[in-house]
């Protein structure tokens, strides 16, 4: 006979539960060390909506600057003091590009330490498409991972619930993370409805980020310039923006063709206003020649 076919003694009992319990110390133990992770995920759009209409009145892109760069390091901060005894996994910036090309401001946003950017696509509308999957597979897989113990999450869409719920679902805890709304809601109450805690970031935290970009207006203005006027001011322009940012800025620039990133775009209008003396906001015609001239002239250098 083995010793399996024999009964277990107490004390065979008593050695077996003095080991799992050894066991389940060391366990706990190594646990303890282990410290919690939190990651930020940005919802861009959502947030260049809510704090430009917060600051200037306007959800319009074009109409104003926002320091990203300042404005992550916010949110770092913020963290750092809620998740006090928590580090930080990195910073995730979601974000719509024409075919999932970065722009320029995409680019140096990548460039931060800590931040990864990542991109869904961006319709003829400029409507974000995409980006709230990005965010659910990120979230869930970290969660399912175990690579984060809290996620907090800024952004307002209701198509954000099964983001948070395939987190939860992974023992992970969801922070909503908002800016203020200057009527009503710019969040989802369902969204509301599922998180684990709620934070709102109000006028003064958001305006030392958000700036409005002027505006040139043109007193007793004669007749609008004609198509061909515009489209050779927009190859001026382009012969400078070339001059300016050297042969590789335009390779960057030339797979996003028709589009222009909406950082180029503006300042393209209001260099052409200045040139010709001329409001072109309203005469979307005008604009169009305008874009004309400008990718005809680079065209020709590419």
């Amino acid at each position: 006979m083995t010793d399996a076919d024999y009964p277990a003694t107490p004390d065979d009992v008593r050695d077996r539960l003095d080991l799992t319990n050894q066991l389940l110390h060391r366990v706990l133990a190594e646990v303890s060390k282990t410290p919690s992770t939190h990651a930020i995920f940005v919802d861009a759009g959502y947030v260049y909506a809510a704090a430009g209409l917060l600051v200037t009145g306007t959800e319009d892109r074009r109409s104003f600057d926002l320091d990203s760069g300042g404005l992550i390091e916010a949110f770092i901060e913020q963290a750092r003091t809620i998740f006090a005894d928590s580090r930080l996994l990195r910073v995730y910036w979601y974000d719509g590009a024409r075919r999932r090309i970065h722009t320029t401001e995409q680019q140096s946003i990548a460039e931060l330490p800590d931040v990864k950017v990542r991109l869904g696509n961006l319709n003829a509308n400029n409507q974000q498409k995409g980006v709230d999957s990005l965010i659910r597979t990120d979230l869930e897989s970290l969660a399912r991972h175990r690579a984060i113990s809290d996620a907090a999450l800024v952004g307002g869409d209701e198509d954000l619930v099964s983001a948070v719920e395939a987190a939860q679902g992974y023992g992970a805890r969801v922070h909503l993370w908002g800016i203020e709304a200057g009527e009503g809601r710019n969040q989802a109450e369902p969204l509301l409805w599922e998180v684990d805690s709620q934070r709102t970031f109000d006028l003064d935290f958001c305006r030392p980020y958000v700036t409005r970009r002027p505006v040139t207006t043109y007193e007793d203005e004669g007749p609008a310039p004609s198509r061909e006027d515009v489209r050779f001011v927009g190859a001026q322009v382009a012969a400078a923006w070339l001059a300016a940012k050297g042969r590789e800025s335009l390779v960057d620039l030339m797979p996003g063709h028709p589009y222009l990133p909406g950082s180029v775009d503006q300042d393209l209008l209001v260099e052409a206003e200045r040139l010709l003396q001329h409001s072109l906001r309203g005469h979307a015609p005008l604009r169009r020649a305008l874009r004309d001239g400008f990718w005809q002239h680079l065209q020709a250098q590419f």
